[in-house]
């Protein structure tokens, strides 16, 4: 059931997504669209809400309420900035709009642009890391919590990689090629 709801939060995003924007550009309503965004993390919220019920009426913690607690915070660190891309997008095809900024390609300019995306998946694994942390204490000692520990643990690596991949544009960046006279 927990696999069906998040499948069902994240088919719910993209399709709000998708109606939040045509209304926003296409329909030319935007507050009609900006309230169709706006509904968004209530589909999170409604995910939260069953995978504590489900929890709470004797469930066993597996991967599957790992899982939800990790979308979670992947739609908390990383939602916001795929809205804005997608509204970029969507507003220079359909409305005239500029075109979207591409990220830097060298040097300092392209070492911040990577730690602010650091930063995204940072704030999506330590929201999951607390998520998790707090449907342990939820679970208490007699549940079996092991694989919601191993969750943690796969969002420790995430926040590792995205440090190192980060770090490596800092201590190592890309710089532009020569022009030729």
């Amino acid at each position: 059931m927990i696999v069906g709801l998040i499948v069902a939060c994240e088919v719910a995003f993209w399709v709000l997504l998708a109606a939040g924007l045509a209304f926003r550009y296409l329909l030319k309503m935007p507050r009609t669209g900006l309230a169709l965004l706006l509904c968004e993390p209530l589909l999170e919220l409604v995910l939260f809400a069953v995978t504590a019920i489900d929890l709470k009426n004797g469930a066993e913690p597996d991967w599957r309420h790992g899982l939800a607690a990790v979308y979670i915070g992947f739609t908390v660190g990383l939602g916001h900035s795929t809205i804005k891309w997608a509204d970029a997008r969507v507003a220079h095809r359909f409305a005239g709009g500029p075109p979207p900024v591409r990220p830097p390609k060298y040097g300092t300019a392209r070492a911040v642009h990577e730690w602010k995306v650091a930063g995204r998946w940072i704030l999506a694994s330590v929201v999951a890391i607390a998520l998790l942390q707090a449907a342990v204490w939820y679970v208490g000692d007699e549940g079996g919590t092991g694989s919601l520990r191993a969750w943690q643990l796969r969002m420790v690596w995430v926040i590792g990689i995205n440090v190192i991949i980060a770090a490596s544009y800092t201590l190592f960046p890309r710089r532009e090629p020569a022009k030729l006279p």
